[in-house]
């Protein structure tokens, strides 16, 4: 569904995205990872057609972004990290001009606003004015926006920033529905959050991909993968000698703790720790030395972004240099403007069977 080849974006001398290439299947709901600073949002921006490339390619459905960027643009729906909302509209007024702007008109146009507007649970708020919404709402109506016209690829810049703990559970649900009909890319600062949704999750520090991986896999290939801690009363070398029988125990750290308990973090190479937990009960109580404390950790998501982005000394990305782009940019309240006149000529004899 979207292919992305050898791509780079360059600010002067300053290279936001290096060489960048990933291609994500049909369907399904994929993670987008990266410190402040890697080119996660230059590089949506890019394939959402808001921002342009130095170098490479990217497809949506077959269609390059670049050379038929209007073909691309009705396959994506897209939610940047500030949702571009108009503070004077109500949401259904909002909905109802970025749907004629998406070309919907008629019955589909209402239609499809009453959907999403369920979808997003703004029914309460729908009559509004947007500007008197909490942040969470308007997070909402950005979400909302960006499902109208049904596209097939649906990319998320932090969606559930400014919400509640109900109101989070409510959007991870949503886009888990989301993904099994769209190609739904989300990108967040809250680690257990992609790891509780995505299936695959991509890592990109100094704007090159480091990992393009289940969490799962990624957890496993990670190098801390397996730890086991546990409390002996054996000391230092008995343990050191009871811990070099054991060959699935490839490094391991002891120190004697207060009343001569000495307290040990072994790594293994392993993929079922228990059983590593179970050999080493039984080896000390050979020893009939006990084990007064004893657990496993596996690796998470987040010890995987760490140990793939640590001593990335990522800098700052600068503004966009004015130029021949930045002179053709329009603001919102321009665009809006422009989109009404075209949209409103299509509209008008449809206005009758419209529905906030």
């Amino acid at each position: 569904m979207i292919t992305v080849e050898h791509l780079t974006k360059c600010y002067g001398d300053f290279m936001a995205v290096s060489d960048l290439s990933f291609e994500i299947g049909e369907g399904h709901v994929y993670g987008f990872l990266g410190p402040n600073g890697a080119g996660k949002s230059t590089t949506m921006n890019i394939m959402t057609g808001c921002l342009s490339a130095t170098e490479g390619k990217v497809k949506i459905g077959g269609c390059d972004i670049f050379e038929e960027p209007e073909k691309a643009k009705r396959l994506i729906g897209y939610l940047p990290e500030q949702p571009p909302l108009y503070m004077n509209e109500t949401p259904a007024e909002y909905l109802r001009f970025v749907g004629r702007a998406k070309g919907l008109k008629g019955r589909e146009l209402a239609t499809q606003i009453g959907e999403v507007i369920e979808q997003t649970k703004i029914e309460d708020v729908k009559n509004r004015l947007i500007a008197t919404l909490s942040k969470g709402y308007r997070q909402r109506v950005g979400i909302a926006q960006a499902l109208l016209g049904n596209p097939k690829v649906i990319i998320l810049d932090e969606p559930t920033v400014g919400l509640d703990p109900i109101q989070i559970i409510e959007i991870r649900d949503l886009i888990r529905q989301l993904g099994e009909k769209h190609t739904v890319i989300l990108s967040s600062h809250i680690l257990s959050e992609v790891q509780a949704i995505c299936e695959k999750v991509l890592i990109i520090a100094h704007g090159k991909l480091q990992a393009f991986d289940s969490p799962e896999n990624l957890e496993t290939l990670l190098r801390s993968s397996n730890e086991i801690d546990f409390l002996t009363e054996a000391g230092k070398e008995e343990t050191e000698e009871i811990l070099s029988g054991i060959s699935q125990i490839t490094e391991w750290e002891c120190s004697v703790q207060e009343e001569a308990l000495s307290r040990v973090s072994v790594k293994v190479d392993h993929e079922k720790p228990r059983e590593i937990c179970r050999q080493l009960f039984f080896a000390f109580a050979d020893r009939k030395k006990a084990i007064l404390e004893l657990s496993s950790r596996k690796a998470n998501l987040e010890d995987v972004f760490i140990e793939l982005t640590e001593g990335e000394a990522l800098q700052e990305m600068p503004q966009e240099p004015a130029g021949k782009e930045a002179e053709n940019e329009q603001r919102p309240a321009e665009k809006k403007e422009a989109s009404e006149k075209t949209a409103e000529s299509e509209v008008n004899a449809d206005d009758s069977n419209m529905e906030a």
